[in-house]
């Protein structure tokens, strides 16, 4: 299909670039929990290419069946479709364990916030004593959002940044479910001696994420909304800011942290530096997609951040990691995705 070319052509492209970094986990036996998502997908796809073992495990809850069907059949690609948060085992050896179940679009918070909940603590947990059982390396992608709605001395926010978050909010069921797997983390990690590493992730987009009102998050929801020719939403006035990094460049960053053996222990912020205003995207999307679309105002949800922006210095540093993707590259990447994909 010509959507997914798109997609192969950053997996190939991720590939050569890791492989110049001297990061390659051929042979390795890698579990991918959430592997049938936007992220997860492109990692399993990424780690089958360089023969790796790699067993995904997802509910599909959020995830789709579509995303990893391709790996289907492969000899070294195995599915398990199993809730990560109920137990589960497995005989043969787990080198590495990336913990990214979850689902993420702020649509889905007041929706199902205890299989929020659930999967961010036991399902973390679960993930946690398989990386014991099998004294595996264990990567967490955590989220921004521990970090609540900083004040503009933390920005860009750096990960010594403790957050402002409202613990009974609407976004409780995610930020704070993702502080406690944090905690879950440092609690294996000190107790048990676990190679962990846990991953601050900032808005990322790209190809397979979900459109619509209840899963699309910002960019998605634009480009799905800009070439059917409805309204682009817009919250609030349009000024609060986020830092989009492309999909490949997230991939990239998420490897480099599985692998480099001084990341163990560590926390980093992986994202994007360059601050975008929602209503400048908006208008970008329109742009790009030549739509006549209008631009719709709705109200601010509640707690609902004003802005989001990270300090990668430790990325760079010790993972030598950074985003090189520029945002009108990526966004037409994903508009020719969307184009030619007929999943909605």
């Amino acid at each position: 299909m010509l959507h997914m070319k798109v997609v192969e052509e950053d997996v190939d492209s991720l590939v050569r670039s890791l492989h110049g970094q001297g990061v390659n986990f051929k042979g390795q036996s890698i579990l991918v929990t959430g592997g049938g998502g936007f992220l997860g997908s492109y990692i399993c796809d990424v780690l089958v290419k360089q023969r790796a073992q790699v067993i995904c495990v997802d509910n599909f809850s959020s995830g789709r069946m579509e995303n990893v069907q391709q790996l289907t059949g492969l000899d070294n690609f195995t599915l398990v479709e199993h809730d990560i948060s109920q137990p589960i085992f497995f005989d043969k050896q787990i080198d590495v364990v990336l913990h990214l179940a979850s689902r993420a679009s702020p649509f889905e918070f007041a929706r199902f916030p205890i299989q929020i909940m659930k999967v961010n603590t036991l399902g973390t947990w679960v993930a946690l004593g398989i990386a014991k059982e099998h004294d595996a390396r264990l990567v967490y992608t955590s989220s921004s959002e521990i970090y609540g709605d900083p004040d503009p001395e933390h920005i860009p926010t750096p990960e010594s940044y403790t957050g402002n978050v409202n613990p009974v909010g609407p976004r409780s069921c995610y930020d704070e479910a993702k502080r406690a797997g944090e905690a879950f983390i440092n609690a294996y990690r000190i107790q048990h001696r676990l190679d962990t590493r846990i991953l601050r992730i900032f808005n990322t987009y790209g190809p397979r994420m979900r459109p619509g009102d209840i899963y699309g998050r910002v960019v998605p929801r634009f480009v799905d909304q800009a070439l059917s020719r409805r309204p682009l939403t817009v919250f609030g006035d349009g000024t609060q800011t986020r830092a989009f990094t492309y999909v490949s460049d997230m991939v990239e960053g998420i490897l480099r942290a599985a692998w480099v053996a001084e990341a163990s222990g560590e926390v980093f912020n992986l994202g994007s530096t360059v601050k975008t205003r929602i209503i400048d995207l908006a208008r970008m999307v329109l742009e790009l997609t030549g739509s006549e679309s209008e631009i719709e105002f709705r109200p601010l949800p509640e707690d609902d951040p004003r802005r989001r922006c990270p300090d990668v210095g430790k990325a760079k540093k010790l993972l030598e990691w950074e985003p090189r993707i520029g945002m009108e590259q990526g966004l037409m990447r994903t508009i020719v995705w969307f184009r030619r994909s007929s999943i909605k």
